[in-house]
């Protein structure tokens, strides 16, 4: 680094199919849904992040939104690029930078293929970063859940994210088991949009069932505090006649209960392959749940009944991830053998 140092700034970069947060100076800095408005005619960026989302569903045929990752990894690699970029000149706009070189860090999903990684390797470098580093989205919620993965003693996380879930058992500053699995929010958003579709007969868009998931989305048939039914409106599906329909949670709960069941399956399947050493540690520990899908009512005390080790929601679950790759950003030297 020497000399120029000062003039390298570094960034740490959560890339969700969701949402994509960037931290700076151990600050977030930019916290925007992942998804842009191109021009279909031109090819120019419009808009990304929030303003590009309130775009969603209501284009015309001159705009299209795209959003570039598909089950946590890059489906559109135009799009991504112009995505990432567009939202480090938002940080360079509130902080006046002039920067030669990025030095940025990234996470990506476990189950990613060497081509999946090369792609946000490319996208990274061509949006300006200069040393691009991956870690790996578990290993990165493990840190920014304050896990001590450097300890001769297994943790095990959870992440559920918008693409993709990403159980690991680590220890040792490595991933010893891991499965990712792509049953994750958005699958749980197609879930509601079917269920709506078939029981209420009513047309629902992504943003609306997103709506319902935040709003009534629930693990669990019978919750202590349970909140009130949501009003959902659209076209009747057969009259094309506007109709209201109240959702309540328990509904959630059944329809969303075959993806989270499929969600029970891996956990067990990463803890049979998980060493006996490390197991005893993990039901002293608990597992920590992490991303969206943590804040699912309920999840944590269902997954605890069935299967019998206590599951906490990490503070923040939202942002474990992101907090992570900020620290380990921190500290590339010392975290240089979970890199890529």
């Amino acid at each position: 680094m020497g000399l120029f140092s000062f003039l390298t700034q570094e960034i740490a970069i959560d890339l969700g199919t969701a949402n994509t947060i960037i931290i700076h100076n151990d600050k977030v800095v930019v916290d925007e849904p992942s998804i842009v408005a191109i021009d279909h005619t031109t090819g120019k960026l419009i808009a990304i992040g929030e303003r590009a989302r309130q775009m969603h569903g209501k284009t015309h045929e001159n705009i299209r939104t795209i959003r570039p990752l598909r089950d946590g990894v890059i489906a559109d690699f135009h799009a991504a690029e112009l995505m990432i970029r567009g939202m480090i000149k938002m940080i360079k706009t509130k902080n006046n930078w002039i920067t030669p070189s990025l030095r940025m860090v990234v996470c990506i999903p476990s189950g990613s293929t060497e081509v999946e990684v090369r792609a946000v390797r490319d996208s990274a470098e061509h949006a300006g970063g200069r040393d691009v580093y991956m870690i790996y989205e578990p290993m990165a919620a493990a840190i920014g859940i304050g896990l001590d993965v450097e300890a001769p003693e297994g943790s095990m996380v959870v992440d559920i994210g918008g693409g993709t879930s990403e159980i690991a058992v680590i220890a040792l500053g490595g991933i010893v088991c891991n499965k990712s699995i792509r049953i994750a929010g958005d699958g749980f958003t197609a879930d509601i949009q079917a269920y709506m579709r078939h029981q209420h007969n009513i047309k629902v868009g992504d943003r609306t069932a997103e709506e319902i998931k935040i709003q009534v989305g629930s693990a669990l048939p019978d919750l202590e505090n349970p909140p009130d039914d949501y009003i959902v409106r659209g076209p009747n599906l057969m009259t094309a006649l506007p109709i209201e329909v109240p959702v309540s949670y328990q509904e959630i709960s059944h329809c969303l209960d075959k993806s989270i069941s499929k969600i029970e399956i891996a956990i067990l399947g990463v803890l049979e392959q998980t060493p006996p050493e490390l197991y005893a540690d993990i039901v002293q520990k608990g597992i920590y749940l992490a991303g969206g899908g943590a804040l699912l009512r309920g999840l944590d005390k269902r997954l605890t009944d069935k299967i019998n080790i206590p599951f906490r929601v990490a503070e923040d679950p939202l942002r474990a991830v992101a907090r992570g790759t900020g620290i380990a950003l921190k500290n590339v030297d010392r975290f240089s053998f979970l890199m890529r």
